[in-house]
């Protein structure tokens, strides 16, 4: 007999809110921003990690988690290796899902769109932030999602990489790493309510604008 626990048992109520027709924006850019904004106000824990959901070319599905790293009016962007899994689904299928998932105010935002890549300027822009040991890390780990023997053989790689660029030299973004941005077309928040009843709205793109529409829980 199986010890594993019922989890048919296990369940939350939500009950912090509501979202109603009225209080949407008429962007969902606008929306987004401010259901991000009262993320970061009420401290939760990387609001800007979404999940990502690809498909290559045959339709087999892949997610995983990326840290969003812009959102303006040309779409929602992320960086990575464009060698990754998730860089040769895009490659194939542009076609992409976000979501973001923030429990702590039982609220979720979906988004459905096309991904292209950014520039160049952008994505050096973006490297030259990021801490050095994350900017000698992007080397070491190409090609991302590939086998490697051991822990030890890839902190080899890494402390090769640190007598290569000593600290105080500019570490050079690399030719495979660098972002991609989702242009939206659809956007869809979640407000979560008691007994399942949760609030859905969806906008939908209609030409220069949008259209929204209240949906079943």
């Amino acid at each position: 007999m199986s010890d594993s626990p019922d989890l048919t048992a296990l369940r939350v109520s939500y009950t912090q809110g509501e979202l109603r027709r009225a209080d949407l924006a008429a962007d969902p850019l606008a929306q987004f921003q401010g259901w991000f904004g009262s993320a970061q106000h009420s401290q939760v824990r990387e609001p800007y990690a979404l999940s990502l959901a690809t498909a290559d070319a045959a339709g087999r599905p892949s997610v995983r988690t990326v840290l969003l790293r812009g959102a303006d009016e040309r779409g929602l962007t992320f960086y990575t290796n464009y060698g990754s899994h998730k860089g040769h689904d895009l490659a194939t299928n542009p076609q992409a899902e976000l979501l973001f998932f923030w429990p702590d105010l039982e609220r979720q935002v979906r988004v459905y769109g096309s991904a292209e890549k950014v520039s160049l300027e952008e994505s050096d822009t973006y490297f030259h932030k990021r801490p050095r040991e994350s900017q000698l890390a992007a080397h070491a780990s190409d090609p991302q999602s590939a086998p490697v023997e051991s822990r030890a053989a890839l902190e080899a790689r890494l402390s090769a990489l640190e007598a290569q660029y000593p600290e105080g030299s500019e570490v050079p973004r690399p030719d495979f790493w660098g972002g991609y941005r989702i242009a939206p077309q659809e956007w869809e928040f979640w407000q979560g309510r008691a007994n399942r009843m949760h609030d859905r709205f969806v906008y939908r793109r209609a030409g220069e604008g949008w259209t929204v529409e209240r949906l079943m829980p």
